[in-house]
């Protein structure tokens, strides 16, 4: 029994270190990076120039703020997920269930044992602070602070699922240096370079007796963190007074993720304990937005960005004792993030703003596990600005973000481990409410 337990947790380190590598790579990209931006749904990103969060959104922006300022906010994002028409099984080999070795023919044993309430991402606040300050007049300084990537899920202890993972957390914050040059009133360039750190806490459950009962299950988990360079690079382009063009890259960053495995029995006994390291690289994206001024008070945006996640085909995860332990296919695929905003001043003080973004997944059916259950976006906003005087503005806004329904389906087979197969299928409905405020004090 022994010897089972000690290969069966060698299987979910291994496994843990290849969700990791998932978590991160095919995890939620974060957009809370400015929240007068979030009031048009990020529809003007590289081109709508309005306080020092455009030190994310285009660094050439810099060059058309008038003056020294810093914004600072936090975006509240309240998540729901509904989890419908669950099926789960468990079966055991029949040659293991007779005391003999495995001989491929499964015994049904009856479904998983425990619960699918859903609503298992916590309620999470992301923040972040920009400064931006004119050095000459053709040359600005910017500096900030956010999240470009993030995810958490946390199931309940007896999550039908569990076998597949019951908690993920995955954080990423980067800090960002930036230059902009204004070549003349038409264009301007920009580029800074990010300092990104990853950490991250996994873990899973893995039946330790053939009742699949979740008391005795093995509790499996690991954790880790690596740190990383990027950049980023943007230009400006102003054809006519009334017309703004922005085009900004942000570079892949490469990790290599060190973490350390534990496997734990119920009564508290640790059965394994190892250590592994994994290559990871998230993507580059290119964005581009215009933004037009259709009146004095009017003004209306629209921008697409396009996300590298076919990198991700696969995941390898190297041991400690050398040599490879996992080689997980992803077949992740490019996506596309789609904007239209406006904004309206309705006099000096106040300004409103609304938009509507669509954000296509780059996960597909086959691989989408209950880390996650994340599919297609709508994301509906609207927002306020008000500047009770000129050197100060403070910003709010709400968005309402909906997933197309997606079917979850995983199964694995843990016989050669002396254990049976279990499997988990289920329907996923995630919404999403996001609170943003953000001030901006000028100087």
């Amino acid at each position: 029994m022994q010897n089972n337990i000690n290969k069966l947790t060698i299987a979910v380190a291994v496994a843990a270190a290849a969700i990791s590598g998932q978590a991160v790579a095919g995890g939620f990209q974060i957009n809370e990076q400015s929240v007068s931006g979030q009031g048009y749904s990020h529809a003007g990103r590289s081109s709508n120039v309005q306080d020092a969060t455009i030190v994310f959104g285009n660094p050439a922006g810099m060059s058309f703020l008038d003056r020294a300022q810093v914004t600072a906010g936090a975006t509240y994002l309240d998540v729901n997920t509904d989890i419908d028409n669950v099926q789960s099984s468990t079966s055991i080999d029949s040659g293991l269930a007779t005391g003999g070795l495995p001989n491929g023919v499964q015994f049904p044993l009856g479904p998983v044992s425990g619960s699918s309430d859903g609503d298992m991402v916590p309620g999470t606040l992301v923040p972040f602070a920009f400064y931006a300050q004119p050095l000459s007049e053709r040359l600005h300084f910017g500096f900030g602070v956010y999240a470009p990537f993030g995810s958490k899920t946390d199931y309940e202890d007896d999550f039908q699922g569990r076998y597949f993972g019951n908690y993920t957390e995955v954080k990423v914050v980067s800090a960002q240096p930036t230059l902009s040059y204004k070549i003349n009133d038409q264009l301007s360039i920009g580029a800074g370079i990010t300092y990104n750190q990853v950490e991250g806490e996994l873990r899973r459950q893995l039946p330790s007796d053939p009742s699949f009962s979740s008391a005795s299950d093995i509790d499996a988990r690991v954790d880790g963190d690596d740190d990383g360079w990027g950049y980023n690079v943007g230009v400006i382009y102003k054809p006519v007074p009334e017309t703004t063009l922005g085009l900004t890259y942000r570079s892949k960053v490469d990790y290599t993720l060190t973490g350390d495995f534990r496997a734990t029995l119920p009564n508290g006994t640790v059965v394994r304990e190892d250590d592994a390291s994994l290559d990871l690289t998230t993507p580059e994206t290119v964005s581009f937005s215009v933004t037009q001024d259709m009146t004095d008070r009017l003004t209306l945006m629209a921008g697409a960005s396009w996300v590298r996640w076919s990198r991700f085909e696969r995941i390898l995860v190297d041991g400690s004792r050398g040599g490879e332990i996992t080689n997980e296919a992803q077949n992740y695929s490019n996506a596309w993030n789609f904007a239209v905003g406006a904004e309206y001043e309705l006099n000096p003080q106040w300004v409103l703003r609304t938009g509507l973004a669509i954000d296509n997944t780059p996960t597909n059916d086959e691989d989408r596990s209950v880390r996650i259950p994340s599919d297609d976006r709508r994301i509906f906003s609207v927002g306020a600005g008000w500047t009770p005087i000129p050197d100060f503005t403070v910003d709010l806004a709400y968005s309402y973000l909906t997933e197309r329904t997606t079917t979850i389906s995983q199964s694995r087979d843990d016989s050669l481990n002396g254990f049976g197969a279990v499997s988990y299928t289920a329907d996923y409905k995630n919404e999403a409410h996001g609170f943003g405020a953000q001030a901006t004090y000028r100087f």
